[in-house]
């Protein structure tokens, strides 16, 4: 269940996002908006799906260890191999709008659960957060330079690439384009019960914690199309692409895929027992946005650094 599940995830992603941005451009909508919205929205979503599924089941262990989880490994797994497979430029813009987003958005996580709970109303005030984020996000790229703009409308295109190389059926008509979304999101929901009912299943097969098991399994399995996507960038050389895909996903998954769980489902979870996984995901939050704000790349340096890190996260996670 947790392999099938995964794969659907995976191929469920790519597939959405393939055919989604394919037919918006097949209707007329700005590729602008597609890459901020559909394209945004779409590699969040096994997230969103397996941390609302998780949360509606009562696992709120796994819904808050899938957003953590998959922050962490984004940064520290996926950002560090980039980095070390090629030196990475970081663009001017995203430096200056993104980065002090992610930090703010990050430090919400620690916030709202210093009460040990989630609630329906703080998983709302993030909903409005990702919402107000998105709006924000178009409004300001509109009124950038032109090169920027064309950056961020070419994420759209990036992300069509990455779901051929998936496997997507080639689609040229609106029609096909439209059945190949469906197609996805029905994997996505389907992947998704899968994957949280596969994760729960072993959790308490191997008497390991919903914590854990959320932190490790479902946040790296929730991350492969971002996975997956980076690390083509990087080896053909497009890093930049990589750190953009991992600043805007760390910040959907922190206000969105968060919010949704917590807005359907409290989640709960004593501040006591995620301490350290908080205290791993701000350290490395800060550490990137101090090197991508100074330095404006990151370089195998930093790349080792971030992987070392995760590594020794999942020591201290063993350890625990």
């Amino acid at each position: 269940m947790l392999l099938g599940g995964g794969v659907l995830l995976y191929f469920g992603a790519e597939w959405l996002v393939g055919g989604a941005s394919g037919l918006a451009r097949a209707l007329g909508v700005p590729q602008l908006l597609i890459g901020l919205t559909v394209v945004a929205y779409g590699t969040s979503a096994p997230e969103i799906v397996v941390g609302v599924k998780a949360s509606l089941a009562g696992s709120g262990g796994i819904a808050l260890g899938n957003v953590v989880g998959s922050n962490i490994a984004n940064l520290g797994l996926i950002l560090g191999i980039t980095a070390l497979i090629k030196p990475v430029k970081v663009d001017g813009a995203l430096a200056r709008r993104e980065v002090p987003v992610l930090v703010l958005a990050t430090i919400a996580v620690p916030v709202v659960l210093l009460d040990g709970v989630v609630s329906r109303l703080e998983g709302a005030a993030l909903l409005v957060a990702a919402l107000g984020y998105s709006a924000w996000m178009v409004l300001s790229t509109r009124r950038t330079m032109a090169v920027e703009a064309a950056q961020a409308a070419r994420d759209a295109g990036k992300m069509e690439k990455a779901a051929d190389l998936a496997g997507a059926p080639t689609a040229k008509g609106r029609g096909r384009l439209a059945v190949t979304a469906c197609a996805g999101l029905v994997f996505l929901i389907i992947g998704g019960s899968l994957f949280v009912d596969g994760a729960t299943g072993l959790a308490r097969t191997w008497g390991m914690s919903e914590r854990i098991i959320g932190l490790t399994i479902v946040a790296v399995g929730t991350s492969l199309p971002e996975l997956a996507t980076s690390l083509i960038a990087a080896w053909r050389g497009h890093g930049d692409l990589a750190v953009g895909n991992v600043v805007g996903s760390n910040i959907f998954n922190a206000l969105l895929c968060l919010g949704a769980a917590a807005g359907l489902s409290p989640v709960e979870a004593p501040f006591a027992s995620v301490r350290l996984d908080l205290g791993v995901l701000v350290v490395l939050t800060v550490f990137s946005a101090v090197a991508m704000r100074r330095a404006r790349h990151i370089g195998r340096v930093e790349g080792f650094i971030f992987v070392a890190a995760y590594v020794a996260f999942l020591v201290a996670l063993g350890v625990s």
